[in-house]
């Protein structure tokens, strides 16, 4: 796949319909069930085991990558539309107080099931009054959803993140937190060993407390674990990627999505995000690649 193929998922502008695509290209699967929601503060610009797989449009050229078994990248082609198969992502908006849209992306089989309360006592108490978008993300949380949350520079982003994790840890379940940088994963652990002790670091320099049950580590650590088919990548639950935006980079971009695409469809995600153009794109592509 080249190393462009999911940039131009922020940078082109939203489609407004069923891009028409070459008769020689199929693609054989079925998708099925979950949900993937995007929050995002109002002033924000716009937010997406079996085969699995991505495509770009170069002109008139079609590539479609296939991940197999999450080892094989392959191309096919055949006979047959693409999206006869591959229908659009369900796209629904929910009602919300002022400064927070959310908007919720799921398979287009799959019937929309608005959020439940939750029941019984929060996985973890905060001393100040949550924003609106804290509270929506954290009610997805509470109802087992994926959600890539979009917002400036020091919004409180990371009081998500932070919830994810005091509930992996509280329903016993593994947790990774990566980070773009060895600097912030180190911070990050500072922060979240003080608080939740359960805490592993990760990074080319240093190893702690590797049996954690939340693991700290950049997002090069998390592909190369993958990569090798490591045991602490099939007993996670949930994945945090924080400053998911550098997927955009030219240089580095292609380590994001590599280490998304191979994730297992079973675990949950966490986006944390500076504010970028067509989120509701990248939600859609995440729905369609994990079903969910």
């Amino acid at each position: 796949m080249s190393d462009d193929a999911l940039f131009d998922v922020f940078d082109q502008d939203e489609p407004s319909a069923i891009v028409e695509l070459p008769k020689n290209v199929t693609i054989i699967e079925q998708i099925t069930t979950t949900t993937t929601t995007i929050i995002k503060e109002e002033n924000d610009s716009e937010k997406i085991s079996h085969d699995k797989r991505v495509w770009e449009e170069d002109d008139d050229q079609i590539d479609i990558t296939i991940k197999r078994n999450r080892t094989d990248l392959l191309t096919e082609t055949g006979s047959g539309g693409f999206f006869e198969n591959v229908p659009r992502m369900q796209i629904h908006t929910v009602e919300t107080i002022e400064s927070c849209l959310h908007e919720v992306v799921l398979p287009p089989n799959f019937e929309y099931v608005p959020l439940k309360a939750p029941i019984g006592p929060p996985a973890k108490e905060y001393k100040f009054n949550l924003d609106p978008f804290q509270r929506e993300a954290i009610t997805c949380l509470q109802n087992n959803q994926s959600v890539l949350v979009s917002a400036h520079t020091s919004a409180g982003k990371t009081v998500v993140a932070e919830y994810a994790v005091a509930m992996a840890l509280r329903d016993k379940q593994r947790v990774i937190y990566t980070t773009p940088i060895k600097a912030l994963s180190n911070q990050k652990y500072r922060e979240l060993h003080e608080e939740f002790k359960d805490v592993g670091l990760m990074t080319g320099d240093v190893t702690l407390n590797p049996s954690a049950s939340c693991l700290i580590m950049t997002t090069e650590i998390l592909r190369s674990m993958l990569y090798r088919g490591s045991e602490i990548t099939r007993e996670v639950a949930w994945v945090i990627f924080d400053e998911i935006h550098y997927l955009r980079d030219k240089e580095r971009g292609v380590i994001w999505e590599e280490t998304i695409i191979l994730l297992p469809d079973n675990v949950h995600y966490v986006f944390l995000s500076a504010t970028i153009p067509n989120a509701k794109q990248f939600a859609e592509w995440i729905s369609f690649l994990h079903n969910q």
